[in-house]
C-alpha cells in the first residue's frame, strides 16, 4: 500500500484545513495489561482451556500506526486505524 508523504487535512488546533505530514510511529511496549486481559486471564486460572480455549497464533500482518503532524503548528493526531497491509510505503 502508498501513501503519499504529506495529505491536506484538517487540523483541530489551527481551524483548517492544511498540510500535514506522515510518519509510522513506533510500537511500544505494554506496562501493564490492560482490564480486558486482566479479566481473560483470572478467567483462565485453575480450569485448563475452561471456559474459553486459549488464543493460538498472530494475525499474518500488522496494522501501521499513522501519526498526522501538522506543518504549522507542529501538532500529531491520529486517524481510525489503518487496513492490515504486508507492504506499506510512504511515497513522495
Amino acid at each position: 500500500m502508498n501513501i503519499p508523504k504529506t495529505v491536506n487535512m484538517y487540523c483541530a488546533w489551527c481551524k483548517k484545513h492544511n498540510a500535514h505530514g506522515i510518519f509510522v510511529s513506533k510500537k511500544r511496549q505494554k506496562r501493564t495489561l490492560s482490564i480486558g486481559q486482566r479479566r481473560f486471564k483470572r478467567k483462565m486460572e485453575g480450569y485448563g482451556s475452561f471456559p474459553k480455549p486459549m488464543p493460538q497464533g498472530k494475525k499474518p500482518t500488522q496494522r501501521q500506526d499513522l501519526r498526522f503532524k501538522c506543518e504549522e503548528c507542529k501538532k500529531s493526531n491520529t486517524r481510525s486505524k489503518m487496513p492490515r497491509v504486508k507492504k506499506f510505503e510512504l511515497t513522495e
